[in-house]
């Protein structure tokens, strides 16, 4: 039996799931932006609560974004140190595929996509586009939502789900009677336990030394109003 701790930062969402080869059997959560100050406390407890130190770990799994710049710089510095501390593999997994995995477990048996999507700022958002099987229909890229964005997917009456963080900003944009927006389905580490493992299976691991989230736009620092010299 392996385990696996996967842990997902890339927007406000802070989450830690302890999976069990391809099940969740513990997780930690919360919406609070501390990353930072609450990942290895949940990393802690959830080890703790099943009698596990990381050693013990097979693999540790990370978002690989897109996303917040920092939330994923937290998330990407936590488990390359607890890689290399406890000798175990690192895994990266695409945040919006195990949205997309995720939001697809209803429409299986109907004629569906799926726009996994997380919102960048403004009206733009992160989209990558999936078929009901998990696979890749169009790669992530950042675009600004307007009325007749994604209208090609619409063709041939197919439903085109919504899911990630940024649905509600799209639901009040683009108008379609076959658009469905599913607001509850939110970057979170629980979804990422299949993809995991199966990484973990085909032997598909992250160079601990060299890997860099997909943070898909340049980080652009800010200087807060306040701290400008008036001259």
């Amino acid at each position: 039996m392996s385990y696996f701790i996967n842990i997902e930062t890339s927007t406000d969402i802070c989450s830690v799931a302890l999976s069990s080869d391809n099940q969740v059997i513990d997780y930690e959560e919360n919406h609070n932006r501390n990353h930072a100050s609450t990942l290895a406390a949940f990393i802690e407890k959830v080890l703790k609560r099943n009698n596990l130190t990381t050693k013990q770990l097979s693999a540790v799994a990370t978002s690989l974004g897109p996303g917040s710049y920092t939330g994923l710089r937290i998330g990407t510095s936590t488990a390359k140190g607890m890689a290399y501390a406890a000798d175990i593999k690192l895994i990266t997994v695409d945040t919006l595929k195990a949205m997309a995995k995720k939001a697809a477990e209803n429409f299986k048996n109907e004629k569906a996509i799926i726009v996994s999507c997380i919102d960048a700022g403004r009206n733009e958002v992160y989209s990558e586009i999936f078929d009901v099987n998990n696979n890749v229909l169009r790669s992530c890229q950042a675009e600004l939502i307007e009325k007749n964005s994604f209208q090609e997917y619409f063709d041939d009456n197919y439903k085109v789900v919504f899911a990630g963080n940024a649905s509600e900003k799209i639901s009040k944009i683009i108008e379609n009677s076959n658009a469905v927006f599913l607001f509850d389905v939110l970057p979170s580490a629980r979804y990422m336990a299949e993809l995991t493992f199966k990484a973990f299976s085909d032997k598909q691991f992250a160079d601990v030394a060299y890997f860099e989230p997909f943070y898909l736009k340049d980080f652009i620092a800010t200087v807060s109003k306040k701290n400008v010299l008036k001259t």
